[in-house]
């Protein structure tokens, strides 16, 4: 029992390191697994470090280089500025393409900090030339771009599959998706009616069409959405590891000279990365230590077999708001299902659910990655204040609308 404490003990830190500092808490967490593993659990290194996740790890790198290198050669920037000009200076239906935009994006492998990252600043440049309020598009944008968050084949995407798959819950991947997909659209189109977009449908856009000065799609970027068709599909229809058959794509890329292959590498989020193989790593040791089910039980006791739902939907949206959904929130939390199915009963995806949605729906908080960009996009100073207090507001508020929306509906 003391090593089952002392090991959530090092969980419980890792998670106020990440929510207090910028130190990154895979590397904490490898340390504190280490510590606690060979010097009080008198753990060989090997078995500390076999719960690695070599999968996952292979994956994300496989697909973040990929994507990446689409970005660098300007293929997802083209492909964004197209969708802005078959608005043809429609206001009201430029936050909504951009909602679109985002969301096909993020699902097709970037993912949703990814997506947001390239598309955030352009949205807002946009939203300040069309005179669309600042906060109506980042709530659009966002959630747009958090809505293809749990794509089987997106690196958030791929932890939480691979998480669902240990607790007993693989074959979900498009139930997962479908859900948080939903739960954002209604969120954001909630957001855009009570905000005014519909009242933007009055005006008009004049640079809609040429303001963005890009050129087409070229046979470079071309080529390369025929690459990333050919991995998806691959993976689609022959089933394909879609880790190595990203890398594959890489590899055709770099070969065929459409992308800088070692820009690329350089460029890929490693802190993330290995942000959730470090976490997952001190997760597997509590799994070893009994403090997994400590953890649990301590859950267990704040909700009941009616509230669970909300309940946990509101812890992971609180925690979330500070620290990393992917690679703390989500290899904390998920592990934790089967034990308080066992203690609560109820349904083990609902419950899962209520997690994954909860911890996503406020990261439009700019604390978080996704607010962060809008606000980072936004080229009048006089606005950024008001609207990162708005965002701010708007974040912590979707702990308590997520609890009670995961509550009424799962």
């Amino acid at each position: 029992m003391p090593l089952a404490w002392l090991s959530l003990g090092a969980l419980v830190i890792a998670m106020i390191v990440s929510c207090t500092t910028t130190m990154n808490v895979g590397v904490l967490a490898l340390a504190l697994a280490w510590l606690v593993g060979v010097y009080f659990g008198s753990m060989g290194l090997n078995e500390v470090l076999s719960g690695f996740p070599v999968q996952l790890f292979l994956t994300l790198a496989g697909v973040t280089l990929l994507f990446t290198q689409a970005q660098l050669n300007g293929t997802l920037d083209r492909v964004a500025h197209a969708a802005v000009r078959i608005c043809r200076g429609n206001t009201g239906l430029i936050p909504v393409m951009f909602f679109a935009l985002g969301g096909v994006i993020a699902s097709l492998g970037p993912g949703n900090v990814a997506t947001a990252a390239m598309l955030a600043p352009m949205a807002m440049a946009v939203a300040a030339r069309a005179s669309i309020p600042p906060f109506l598009m980042a709530i659009m944008v966002g959630n747009g771009a958090q809505s293809g968050a749990l794509s089987p084949v997106a690196p958030t995407g791929i932890i939480v599959t691979g998480l669902m798959d240990k607790i007993g819950l693989g074959g979900y991947e498009i139930q997962t998706y479908a859900t948080n997909l939903v739960a954002h659209a209604i969120i954001a189109f909630g957001g855009y009616l009570l905000l005014g977009g519909v009242r933007l449908f009055r005006n008009s856009y004049v640079g809609g069409e040429s303001a963005d000065g890009s050129a087409g799609l070229a046979a470079t970027h071309w080529l390369t959405l025929a690459v990333i068709a050919g991995v998806l599909s691959t993976v689609l229809f022959l089933d394909a590891n879609i880790g190595m058959a990203a890398f594959t794509g890489a590899v055709v890329l770099a070969a065929l000279r459409l992308a800088d292959h070692e820009q690329a590498i350089r460029k890929m989020p490693w802190i993330p990365i290995l942000m959730v193989s470090g976490v997952s790593v001190l997760v597997a040791l509590l799994e070893k230590t009994g403090g997994l089910d400590l953890f649990t039980t301590i859950l267990a006791r704040f909700a009941t077999p009616g509230s669970l739902t909300g309940v946990i939907a509101f812890v992971t949206g609180v925690i979330s708001v500070y620290s990393s959904t992917s690679g703390v929130v989500l290899p904390a939390f998920l592990p934790t299902v089967p034990g308080l199915i066992d203690r609560l009963g109820g349904d083990p995806f609902s419950v899962a659910s209520s997690m994954n949605i909860g911890a996503h729906l406020v990261d439009m908080s700019p604390l978080s990655t996704t607010g962060a960009m809008c606000i980072a996009g936004i080229s009048d100073v006089a606005q950024v204040r008001p609207t990162y207090n708005k965002l701010l507001a708007w974040g912590l508020s979707m702990t308590v609308i997520g609890a009670i929306g995961c509550y009424l509906f799962l």
